[in-house]
């Protein structure tokens, strides 16, 4: 198998401020590996990245070593590390957590929910219809999605299990950037956003737990899977 070498020079750094220097190079190397900017079978030499970022090897090292964590690289000792093709029963592991986590989050909102929380959705859903025709900022759009429903976390008290989630849902999220979106994704994303606002405004549990069941099987892209393993044979571990 031959393993291309990322090329450092051409990524920018856009890790955020703050944090530990490992925490941002891991962010920043997580978010190119979903993004497919680092795409399956890509070699992430600890040289290259303690100079790109312009720190020692410990830092990197920790920040690898969190991504194999969650499944996104694997680590061969004294080699290479590379990063890992889509793995799919993590996959639809991560899809089946994220379903009955989410669902008992909508839940508690529906039952008591402060209006801070439903504004700030609402601002965000707001931002996603501004840029959900330009092709340039499908990474922005991402990027809101995913604050929209840390959002809904938040507003229950449950910030670190938005965490976990994340860290589990790698192989989720690459599946979701894989191969041109279906005609109409982005507006179905916009349209489960606003009918979750409104189960959760409405007070009605029941409403609100339609409503993320709904989005998540509507836009998270399990139905595509065996169509894009077709199309991309070499981003999917053997079946």
């Amino acid at each position: 198998m031959n393993f291309p070498t990322l090329d450092m020079q051409t990524l920018p750094y856009t890790a955020s401020a703050g944090g530990s220097a490992a925490s941002r190079i891991y962010l920043d190397l997580r978010q190119r590996i979903i993004d497919l900017h680092l795409p399956p079978d890509t070699t992430l030499s600890r040289a290259d990245l303690t100079d790109r970022y312009k720190v020692s090897q410990t830092p990197v090292r920790e920040a690898l070593q969190r991504l194999e964590q969650d499944g996104l690289v694997k680590i061969f000792p004294q080699s290479r590390t590379v990063v890992t093709r889509i793995d799919e029963p993590q996959m639809f592991e991560a899809y089946f957590l994220r379903v009955a986590v989410e669902t008992e989050v909508v839940r508690r909102l529906a039952n008591q929910c402060d209006p801070s929380v439903l504004s700030k959705a609402k601002s965000l859903l707001r931002m996603k219809h501004t840029i959900v025709h330009d092709a340039e900022q499908i990474d922005m759009f991402y990027d809101f999605d995913e604050a929209f429903h840390k959002t809904l976390f938040d507003g229950v008290g449950q910030s670190g299990l938005h965490q976990l989630l994340q860290s589990k849902s790698g192989h989720l999220g690459r599946i979701r950037r894989l191969g041109p979106p279906p005609e109409g994704k982005f507006e179905l994303i916009l349209e489960g956003h606003a009918n979750i606002i409104a189960g959760i405004e409405s007070g009605d549990e029941n409403q609100a737990i339609a409503a993320i069941r709904d989005h998540l099987k509507d836009t998270v892209s399990i139905s595509r899977v065996e169509a894009l393993r077709r199309q991309f044979p070499d981003y999917f571990n053997d079946a």
